[in-house]
């Protein structure tokens, strides 16, 4: 289930995305943090495991006017593996249900791997 940020999950949020390989240093991940907090079209939504009610899994996306840019997803390593990227993809799409869900070139090989899987079923 997609969860919004919100300061109380700073400390899991930052563990989240020191998985993202251009946000290792702290103070990397402290300056994209705020970045996503200075404007009201920028969102961070983690995701909580049904199982265990944990914080799992991360999506910052961007929001324009006709589409949602994915700028980041991280799932911790404990949790790969077990579709829980289409899963987070599914649920975002379903909340933007009007927009389209773009990709940065980070996210690029993420999306286009989701919209394949969308097309066949």
């Amino acid at each position: 289930m997609l969860v919004p940020y919100k300061s109380d999950f700073e400390k899991i949020t930052m563990g989240l995305l020191s998985y993202i390989p251009d946000l290792k240093a702290p103070s990397r991940i402290e300056e994209e943090l705020n970045w996503y907090n200075s404007q009201d079209n920028r969102q961070i939504y983690l995701w909580e495991s049904e199982e265990t009610g944990n914080l799992i899994g991360l999506a910052g996306v961007e929001e324009e006017e006709d589409l949602v840019l994915l700028r980041h997803i991280a799932i911790d390593p404990s949790f790969r593996n077990e579709g829980l990227t289409y899963r987070i993809l599914d649920e975002l799409q379903s909340k933007y249900d009007s927009k389209n869900i773009v990709a940065t070139l980070e996210t690029a090989t993420v999306i286009s791997k989701w919209q394949k899987r969308l097309a066949e079923k």
